[in-house]
């Protein structure tokens, strides 16, 4: 069975009414807060009918599955019913999916399997362990909550907590968080003490809410790549303010500019070396696609030569101001002589 955030809820109040869950669960994405708040209504759904021992194991590409699989097969230590919880850090394998095969045929009324892995791309979904575990428990992917579905999702999470945001608020809680997910949810919390329920308005938010702002450089790479000028300047003040060295800065925009390159000469984003890229990122390189042909890689290359030289100090200027102009040049923005 296949199930999504919005279901799994009904799911496991049906399962508990039975006081029979799914023998096995994988929960696969890459939102750290939504997998941990999944997993927290599952384990609880389970302790509800009865799993009251947990068993935790860390699998790695090359670990010794053996150990893990005569766990699994071993008698809990009480006779409780217990919960096996496999949490991968990376892709799964042939091995470790030839492993959760084998243990999901002891999984049942003793023993609940929950596999939790980052986000599965296409071929693994396809895989015959992901298969088997659909077939026989309940997979549930989980979506990134992309820029688009941020305002949605923050107004959800503020309605069950009682408040009813403007859309001034919900605007400005969507720029302090970032996309951050877990500084959304401090926030709402924070909100939800301070603010008296009902609406919840900007300046309510300014004077409850502390900047939380998550800035990272693979944001500004995304940015860079949808050509939004307002976001990019803004993340680069907050990597600026936040002591960033400009050399990581540096590498972000080039690396992105690498990657609108191989779209201009028509290769393909996931056949490209290295770490694969997230959805998130494959969709923005995706709706940048119509101007790669007008983005001027020539004099982007010099620019960011020059900042380089800056940084090295082997040129006098101040290199946040050149990746500056890179970023603008680069999202289609001209700057004058």
């Amino acid at each position: 069975m296949k199930l999504s955030l919005g279901n799994l809820p009904m799911h496991l109040k049906l399962a508990v009414q039975r006081s029979h869950l799914a023998p096995a669960y994988l929960v696969s994405s890459d939102e750290d807060l939504l997998v941990a708040e999944a997993c927290d209504a599952i384990r609880e759904a389970a302790r509800s009918v009865g799993f009251v021992e947990r068993e935790v194991h860390f699998p790695e590409p090359s670990g010794d599955w053996m150990n893990i699989l005569a766990s699994l097969s071993s008698m809990s230590l009480f006779g409780d019913r217990r919960i096996v919880e496999l949490r991968f850090s990376g892709r799964v394998g042939k091995e470790g999916g030839a492993a959760l095969q084998k243990m999901l045929k002891s999984a049942g009324a003793e023993t609940l399997l929950l596999a939790i892995t980052p986000r599965l791309d296409s071929a693994t979904q396809n895989t015959a362990w992901v298969k088997a575990i659909e077939s026989k428990g309940v997979w549930l992917p989980i979506r990134e909550i992309g820029p688009r579905q941020l305002e949605s999702w923050l107004a959800h999470r503020l309605h069950a907590a009682g408040l009813e945001p403007t859309n001034d608020a919900l605007a400005l809680l969507c720029s302090r968080v970032e996309g951050n997910l877990l500084a959304a949810k401090q926030e709402i919390e924070k909100l939800k003490l301070l603010v008296p329920s009902g609406q919840l308005d900007a300046t309510a938010v300014l004077e409850a809410v502390a900047s939380s702002v998550r800035y990272d450089v693979f944001t500004l790479g995304e940015a860079v790549v949808l050509g939004d000028i307002s976001r990019v300047l803004r993340i680069l003040a907050g990597l600026r303010d936040e002591g960033i060295e400009p050399t990581l800065v540096l590498w972000s925009i080039t690396r992105e500019l690498r990657n609108l390159w191989s779209l201009r000469r028509g290769d393909d984003p996931l056949r490209r070396p290295g770490p694969q890229l997230s959805p998130l990122h494959l969709s923005a390189l995706d709706r940048a696609r119509p101007r790669v042909a007008r983005i001027p890689f020539a004099r982007l290359a010099s620019r960011a030569f020059r900042a380089d030289r800056m940084i090295k100090g082997r040129l006098v200027g101040n290199p946040w101001d050149e990746i500056t102009l890179l970023c603008a040049e680069c999202c289609g923005f001209r700057p004058i002589k």
